[in-house]
């Protein structure tokens, strides 16, 4: 799959920038208020009884702030950290050897957790709860286990994939926390504040247009941010105003709802291949060439947000909403276009 500029999932050419706009304190962390809250109660009431702080899992859609929460809580505690992902940890030795290396109070930060294997997961378990780890050295008839005792440290787990993690590991965290799409007043503010560190001059419409299109997303709209950026430097004098941001983002093809070009094709195709539905999820991938779970997983989320489509137990439905936005007459029988311009 091509990276679309719309995608929560991180670019290479991201991270600098995406380094250079985290924020490192709680208290500057914009948006999630109910999560935010709920931790720095957690991380204080850790901090006065000299304890490392309770496992956490965070999940929900990408680029919404797992990693940069992460890090904020190292921050908090004064500790260490080590970044890490599910697929990089491939042996359990690999996972020995990382959890042996933390000092205590420590926090392992483990993206993508769903994707660790299951031997390497086991050796989470004990390690989790009760600080040892079990090694078996050797094999066959010279096989023996060893305990391994490991420090007192808090393990972060973030995924995407909150159903495909396993139920032993899933119960060994103590806060279980989802982040959802930010609104639009969160998202207006995180955009004036990312203008500000890069030094970008723009307009409060202009800063409002790129929030309204950037699907609740902090990295998107850092992503746009940048983009309207060079825009405006090129074809404008510098300044981001409401036209310009709307004619950059109509040559980046994001609408007035952040939907790009593959997200219409997906809802043109329900609405105009399958009568709006419902229609399963492999047949939606066969007739837009997507792999099913990039659609469950990049594609779904922001569109049942936005409340275009529906997911019920016989397939997905285009919504009345999906057919209004895209100019479709909202009718099952034969959905007749009203208009063609997009963007």
């Amino acid at each position: 799959m091509t990276q679309r500029i719309v995608s929560g999932a991180p670019h290479e050419l991201d991270q600098s920038t995406d380094t250079s706009l985290r924020p490192r304190r709680i208290a500057d962390y914009i948006g999630q208020d109910a999560v935010k809250n709920l931790l720095a109660i957690g991380i204080k009431a850790a901090q006065q009884r000299g304890e490392p702080l309770d496992h956490v899992l965070l999940y929900g859609p990408p680029g919404l702030g797992k990693t940069t929460l992460a890090n904020i809580m190292a921050t908090e505690m004064g500790v260490r950290i080590k970044i890490t992902s599910g697929p990089a940890i491939e042996r359990p030795g690999d996972m020995v050897a990382t959890l042996t290396q933390m000092q205590e109070g420590d926090i392992l930060f483990i993206d993508e957790i769903h994707r660790l294997s299951r031997v390497v997961e086991e050796v989470l378990y004990p390690a989790m709860e009760d600080y040892f780890v079990s090694w078996v050295i050797d094999k066959g008839l010279r096989a023996r286990s060893m305990n391994l005792t490991v420090k007192p440290f808090t393990l972060i787990g973030a995924t995407t994939r909150y159903g495909m993690l396993s139920p032993p590991l899933r119960d060994r965290f103590g806060n279980i926390h989802r982040l959802d799409f930010y609104d639009e007043d969160a998202m207006t503010t995180i955009v004036e504040r990312s203008a500000r560190i890069l030094e970008i001059q723009a307009d409060p419409e202009g800063v409002t247009e790129i929030a309204r299109r950037a699907r609740g997303t902090p990295r998107i709209a850092n992503r746009l941010l940048r983009r309207v950026r060079d825009y405006a430097q090129v074809i404008g004098d510098g300044i981001i105003t409401a036209d310009l941001a709307r004619d950059a983002l109509r040559q980046l093809e994001v609408d007035e709802r952040g939907l790009d070009g593959t997200d219409t094709r997906m809802l043109r195709s329900i609405i105009e291949k399958f009568e709006g539905g419902p229609v399963g999820l492999d047949t939606i991938a066969a007739s837009i060439s997507e792999d099913s779970d990039t659609i469950e997983d990049v594609y779904e989320p922001y569109l049942l947000q936005l409340g275009f489509l529906d997911k019920t137990p016989r397939g997905r439905v285009a919504t009345r909403r999906a057919y209004d936005h895209l100019g479709f007459e909202y009718t099952k029988d034969n959905p007749k276009s009203a208009q063609t311009t997009l963007f």
